[in-house]
C-alpha cells in the first residue's frame, strides 16, 4: 500500500482526500495516516491540509522497493520488483527467482552487491549507496541464436536514459559499453539458459556509476561516473525509471523483427566507434579498419585498408580505439 499512496501521490497535481485513500485500499483512517507519516518521516514533503486530504510537494533522493515502485509506468518491464539491500549478485538472484517461476520483466534491483561481475569473469566494484545495479529477467519465445542482440537493446535504453536524465550525451562503445566523454559508465552482462531449443530465461545485469568515487589505477582515465561528467546530482530512481521505459519500447520494437534492423539508425547514431579507425582484437589475428556501424544482427562491420567489410561479432572479439580505450 505504501508504493501505490506514494504513486498516486506523485501522479497527481492536486490533494487527495484521506477518505478517498481509504475507499481505494479499504484501510482506516488511521492506516492512512501511518502510511503518510512514515514517507514524511523518509524525507517526502507531503502536505497535509483539513477537509482536502495530501499532496506531495518534494522528493527526497531516495533509493527503496517503494520509490522504485511508486515510479514505474512501464506495462511489463519493471512491474514486479524485488529489491535488496545487499546482494551477491542481481543476476544470480534473478536466475533464482526465474526457476522459482518469477515472471517476464521482473526487475531485480541491488544498493549493493558483493560478489558483482562483469564480462569474462571480471568483478565489478558494488559499494553501497555510490551506483546503480539492476538485472531483469526476460523469457523470451525466440531462438537461442537472437539472444545476444538483446545486450544491444539494454545498451541503447541505458544510453537514452542516461542522456535524457543527466542533460549530456551519453554514447555506446559496441557492443554494450556506455561512455560520457570517452571514458565508460556502464557495464551490462547478459547471461541465457537454454532447455534443447528453447530459451528457459534470459538476464540482463547493468551496471551504472552514478555518484562521484574513486577508481581503482587501472581504470584512471577509463572509467567515470554521471555526477563527475555532469557536475549535479543523479536520482538513480530516477534513472532505472527511464531505463526501464526504453527498454520496454525498444524492445518491442526488436521483437517485431527479431532483430536490431528498427534499431539500427538509433544505435549507430549513438556508436561512439562508427566513422572512426578501430582495432579489432580477434583471437585469430588482430587487424584495424575504419568502423561503419552495425548491421541488423548487432555485428560491427568495420572496412579494413584492402577494402574488405568485415562483421565483427561480440563473442570473444574486443574492439578497442586504435589511440586507446574509444
Amino acid at each position: 500500500m505504501k508504493a501505490e499512496i506514494l504513486s498516486l501521490l506523485r501522479r497527481t497535481d492536486d490533494y487527495i482526500s484521506g477518505e478517498e485513500l481509504c475507499k481505494r485500499f479499504g484501510v482506516t483512517r488511521a492506516a492512512v495516516w501511518k502510511v503518510i507519516k512514515g514517507l514524511q518521516q523518509e524525507g517526502y514533503g507531503i502536505e497535509a491540509a483539513t477537509k482536502r486530504g495530501y499532496r506531495l510537494i518534494s522528493l527526497p533522493d531516495v533509493f527503496s522497493a517503494e520509490e522504485l515502485e511508486s515510479r514505474m509506468s512501464t506495462e511489463w518491464a519493471g512491474r514486479n520488483l524485488v529489491f535488496y539491500e545487499s546482494t551477491g549478485s542481481t543476476n544470480i538472484q534473478a536466475k533464482l527467482l526465474a526457476e522459482e517461476g518469477a515472471p517476464s520483466g521482473t526487475l531485480v534491483v541491488a544498493e549493493q552487491q558483493t560478489q558483482g561481475r562483469g564480462r569474462r569473469g571480471r568483478t565489478w566494484a558494488s559499494p553501497a549507496g555510490a551506483n546503480l545495479y539492476f538485472t531483469l529477467l526476460l523469457k523470451p519465445d525466440f531462438e537461442p541464436d537472437k539472444a545476444s542482440m538483446l545486450t544491444l537493446v539494454m545498451a541503447l535504453a541505458v544510453q537514452s536514459a542516461v542522456t535524457e536524465v543527466c542533460g549530456m550525451q551519453a554514447e555506446i562503445k559496441w557492443p554494450n559499453d556506455v561512455v560520457i566523454n570517452g571514458k565508460k559508465v556502464t557495464g551490462i552482462l547478459t547471461e541465457m539458459s537454454v532447455q534443447g531449443e528453447y530459451i528457459q530465461h534470459v538476464v540482463i545485469g547493468v551496471g551504472v556509476n552514478v555518484k562521484v568515487q574513486e577508481f581503482v589505477p587501472e581504470l584512471e582515465g577509463k572509467a567515470t561516473s554521471l555526477e563527475q561528467e555532469s557536475g549535479r546530482q543523479v536520482s538513480r530512481a530516477a534513472l532505472l525509471e527511464k531505463i526501464m521505459e526504453y527498454f520496454e519500447a525498444d524492445y518491442a520494437l526488436f521483437v517485431k523483427k527479431l532483430n536490431l534492423s528498427l534499431l539500427m539508425e538509433a544505435y549507430n547514431a549513438a556508436l561512439v566507434n562508427c566513422g572512426r579507425e578501430v582495432r579489432v582484437l580477434d583471437p585469430a589475428g588482430e587487424y584495424t579498419g575504419l568502423a561503419q556501424g552495425i548491421n541488423e544482427k548487432g555485428e560491427l562491420c568495420v572496412k579494413t585498408a584492402d577494402g574488405k567489410l568485415k562483421k565483427v561479432y561480440a563473442g570473444e572479439v574486443s574492439v578497442r580505439g586504435v589511440y586507446g580505450y574509444v
